[in-house]
């Protein structure tokens, strides 16, 4: 803004006591003070506000005046609350450095001005940035990247001084601005996103201002043109892969003009988004392939030369042929199928780390395809020289998933699950189909498990896990009953903590002093405890069947 423009706002009630030959310098900014040395804390284009408290002589005003006039100030605009009319020497200090100066009459607050200042200021910032955006978008949708989402960033830190980055619904950052400083931590990232996605799930719209660790944020959802678009479709389609805009700032008093920039930038980051997923057709298109010879029982050769072909694009810059591992999940909902398979290809592509890279973002090496309402991954592994044979290698199911369950739950909601199976390693094409048998089994492992988000591993396919989930309900429950259901009974009324005995007691494999460690209880309290489960029950915890039998049934319940 013009400080011209202060003298025609009547509610500031400014008088123009020297320099009217300056009116058109640009105001930038605004300050207060009454320090005699401010210089530390001007970037040059303030409106200055003094009270004149520095001023004790006329000997004063020169060396204040010079101070200003050298950190490049716009205007001075002293107060007339505490000394009545403006001092000469002050007005004469102004005219001799050509330094604009304004009298403000006592019944105006220094506060009012600077809101007005502040609001044109920050106004006109927003309209230079909104076309500066629009530049941008018109590079990015027209031919080569102008930059991607980092460039924009940049400029809402450089212009508006907001920190923004870009989440994926997994908390993943994605993109942020060199200006934001370091990315928030990734417990506060995961929140964001949990805080995002139930959000959406409820039907609001954005953005939607939360507080997480002591800070406020407003959080923009990033909706590309073909995915979620158009209000007819199912929000649940894209919950689970729709990025999300995250300013450190509450939005909730913001003027049309800067959330309307906000929602512009939205729109750009959705171009970028558009374009990944284009790129990632082929590697899609690859992974179908394959998939397809391996449930179709092709000849290992056959499978091994397609792989050959896709290594370039799946395996760039990589000399040695890798392991390979297999990944399958499932997105399900209540009240039928919603886009499942497709869903669930998107979900594994955010949420896959690549074995083979040395950073935590996920790599496009991750080849994905689903078919009918499952997604399959295929997840290249560094090759085992070693003597072991890499079958415990690669990625750990409860590992996958331990970063991004929360925020995957929240946007699951009541209506949604998915489950996730991993195979072992295999070394070679041959390998391929068990693998994907492998990691449908545990799939299924997981599905039978309470929860919103569940994974099995290949480990638990060869232990007693295997075969409970497939228990019968009916089975399930009368076993259980029969030998928990009195020591539950005991425990209401008796407050004996039998249950927590037993499970501890199992768990320390039948060791008296270890139990009691555990515990906090002498053996003889340990001993009496384990006698009434004994008792009530009519087992002998000292007979292997009988300890397998209640390790079964805490299991089960």
């Amino acid at each position: 803004m013009r400080l011209r423009a202060l003298l025609d706002t009547d509610a500031l009630g400014l008088r123009l006591l020297g320099g009217e030959d300056e009116l058109d310098r640009t105001v930038r900014g605004v300050m207060t003070t009454d320090l005699r040395d401010p210089s530390r804390y001007l970037s040059g284009g303030e409106l200055v506000l003094t009270g004149l408290a520095w001023r004790r002589g006329a000997a004063d005003s020169e060396p204040f005046v010079r101070i200003l006039v050298a950190a490049g100030v716009a205007a001075l605009a002293a107060g007339e609350a505490e000394l009545g009319d403006i001092p000469d020497d002050l007005v004469l200090a102004c005219a001799r450095r050509r330094l604009p100066l304004f009298a403000v009459d006592e019944s105006v607050a220094f506060a009012t001005i600077t809101e007005h200042v502040v609001r044109q200021v920050s106004g006109e910032r927003a309209g230079d940035l909104a076309a500066v955006v629009d530049r941008h978008r018109r590079m990015m949708t027209s031919g080569p990247a102008g930059g991607g989402p980092d460039v924009v960033l940049d400029l809402l830190g450089s212009d508006l001084d907001l920190r923004a980055w870009v989440l994926s619904p997994a908390g993943r950052a994605i993109a942020g601005s060199n200006l934001a400083g370091a990315r928030p931590p990734a417990e506060i990232r995961a929140q964001l996103a949990a805080e995002h996605l139930a959000a959406v799930r409820t039907g609001r719209r954005g953005p939607h201002r939360v507080a997480v660790g002591g800070t406020t944020y407003s959080l923009f959802p990033i909706l590309s043109s073909g995915r979620g678009a158009a209000a007819s479709r199912d929000v649940r389609e894209t919950v689970l892969s729709d990025w999300l805009l995250a300013v450190e700032a509450d939005a909730g008093d913001w003027p049309e003009e800067r959330l309307d920039l906000l929602h512009g930038v939205t729109q750009l980051i959705a171009v970028e988004r558009d374009r990944r997923d284009a790129a990632r057709t082929v590697r899609r298109r690859l992974a179908q392939e394959v998939l397809e010879l391996v449930q179709s029982g092709a000849a290992p050769a056959e499978i091994a030369a397609r792989l050959r072909v896709a290594a370039p694009v799946l395996l760039p810059g990589l000399g040695a042929a890798p392991h390979w591992q297999v990944v399958v999940a499932r997105v399900e909902w209540d009240g039928g199928e919603i886009g499942a398979g497709a869903v669930a290809q998107s979900l594994l592509e955010e949420i896959l780390v690549d074995p083979l890279s040395s950073g935590a973002e996920p790599s496009d090496r991750i080849a994905v395809a689903h078919t009918g309402e499952e997604a399959i991954a295929l997840v290249p592994l560094p090759a085992v020289t070693s003597e072991h044979d890499g079958s415990e290698s690669g990625l750990l199911a409860d590992a996958l998933l331990a970063a991004v369950r929360g925020p995957l739950s929240a946007g699951l909601n009541d209506d949604g699950r998915l489950t996730l199976g991993v195979s072992a390693a295999v070394h070679s094409a041959e390998g391929l189909r068990g693998a994907l048998e492998e990691a449908r089994h545990a799939r299924r492992v997981a599905a039978a498990r309470p929860g919103r988000v569940c994974a099995a591993g290949h480990q638990e396919l060869a232990s007693h896990v295997l075969l409970l989930p497939f228990v019968p309900d009916d089975v399930r429950r009368a076993f259980t009953a029969r030998l928990l259901d009195p020591l539950r009974d005991y425990d209401r009324r008796h407050r004996a903590e039998l249950i927590p005995t037993l499970e501890a007691f199992l768990d320390c494999d039948g060791s008296w002093t270890r139990c009691a460690g555990r515990l906090h209880l002498h053996v003889n309290t340990l001993r009496y405890r384990v006698g009434r489960i004994e008792q009530l029950t009519s087992r002998d915890l000292s007979r292997l069947e009988d300890k397998l039998d209640f390790f079964l049934a805490l299991r089960m319940s």
